[in-house]
This record gives structure tokens, sequence and C-alpha cells, in this order.
């Protein structure tokens, strides 16, 4: 049975910095991210994301965070794998969960879903999940 779940989170740090930055080409990029959830997903999130700029305005990203917390009231973490864009102001991903990186209560569980941010810098988040 495949439950959907509904939440935000907040950015709660940001480092990032270019590792591949050269006149005539797109500016490569690696940040550092810490996230808080709420919602039907409490707990904080650690991910790591690469980035590409074709422009000052868009970019490209992958990334991956481990989420600790609670998942509809069961304990322990898991992984997203996400692929997104940042255009017009706006970052946009989906994720899926990451195979067997589920721990505790949270053992099993597979899922997908994705966010998009909003103006406050906060996303909406939706996951589709189930556990096997």
């Amino acid at each position: 049975m495949t439950t959907q779940i509904k939440g935000t989170y907040e950015i709660t740090g940001w480092e990032e910095a270019p590792y591949d930055e050269k006149k005539g080409t797109v500016k490569l990029t690696q940040a550092h991210v810490t996230n808080a959830f709420k919602g039907d997903i409490e707990g904080k999130g650690t991910a790591e994301y690469l980035m590409t700029y074709p422009s000052d305005t868009s970019a490209s990203f992958i990334g991956l965070q481990r989420v600790v917390g609670t998942l509809d009231g069961r304990k322990g973490s898991f992984v997203l794998q996400a692929t997104g864009t940042f255009e017009n102001g706006q970052a946009k991903a989906d994720w899926f969960v990451v195979p067997e990186s589920g721990t505790g209560d949270l053992k099993g569980l597979q899922g997908k879903g994705g966010y998009a941010s909003k103006e406050d810098g906060s996303c909406d988040i939706k996951l589709s999940y189930s556990f096997v």
C-alpha cells in the first residue's frame, strides 16, 4: 500500500564553492546544505549537491540527502536522491528514496516525490512511499 505525504523544509545552512570554473565554460559547484523538515516528515536533512550554472540565473543539479527523524511517526533515517533545476527564481526537483537506505523503523522504505521552492525560500515537499 502506497501512502502520500506532504510537508515543507527550510534550508538552515548553505556552503557552496566552485570546483571547476573556466572562462567560456559553465561553472561547476558543490554545495553542502542542511535542512529542517516539518509536516509528515519531521527531522533534519544533510545534503551534498553538484550543480552546473549555464547562466547566472539558472542551474541544474543532482544531490544526495540523508534525512534523520520521523516519517508518519516512524523513527529512523533514509537517503533521498534528487535531480532538479533552478529557473526563474524557483528550485524544483524530483527525488526517490535510495534502495536499502532506510534505518530503524524506516527499514525497507521505498518511494518517490519531489519539491518546489516558494518565494520565502522554503520548499513544499511530497513523497509517495511504501515498505518492502
